[in-house]
């Protein structure tokens, strides 16, 4: 008579449970973590960091000049998008930003030159000619930047 030998180890279906329970969980944790939303909410991070860099620099202008708003600005200015170009700037209306009829951009990036490394721009579809933030001051000199590309039709602005 032969004596069968009793073999260690895991049969299929337990494999097959092990493998579709680590499945289920993986899913569970993609979905609770929703890497789409987070990439979203950085990049709004770095616009709203962006818009404080810019007005911190603005405000920095103006104190060391003696009140005085930099080249470019001036009291009680419509809303003009941020940037170098001399067209293409004519019209922004998203992201709470309402740039209507302006003839050119504000070129900020010499007068701020001694306070901002370099003219920050939007993480998506920014660039040093047309940034996608603009500036606006009102009637008591209180300066406005705004993000005109923020996710999900957010609103993102900054004044002082």
């Amino acid at each position: 008579m032969k004596l069968l030998k009793k073999t260690k180890g895991f049969t299929l279906i337990e494999l097959l449970v092990v493998i579709v329970i680590i499945a289920v969980l993986a899913v569970t944790v993609y979905v609770a973590l929703d890497p789409a939303k987070r990439i979203k909410d950085a990049k709004d991070s770095r616009r709203l960091t962006d818009l404080e860099s810019v007005l911190t620099a603005v405000h920095e202008y103006i104190v060391d000049n003696k009140g005085k708003l930099p080249t470019g600005l001036t009291t009680n200015m419509t809303e003009k998008q941020i940037g170098t170009a001399v067209t293409g700037c004519n019209t922004v209306n998203n992201g709470g930003c309402a740039v209507v009829s302006s003839p050119d951009c504000v070129d900020l990036t010499t007068p701020m030159a001694k306070y901002l490394k370099t003219m920050p721009m939007d993480p998506t579809s920014g660039s040093a000619s047309l940034t996608h933030y603009t500036v606006q001051v009102d009637a008591n000199n209180i300066v406005t930047i705004k993000a005109c590309e923020a996710e999900g039709g957010a609103n993102l602005s900054v004044s002082r």
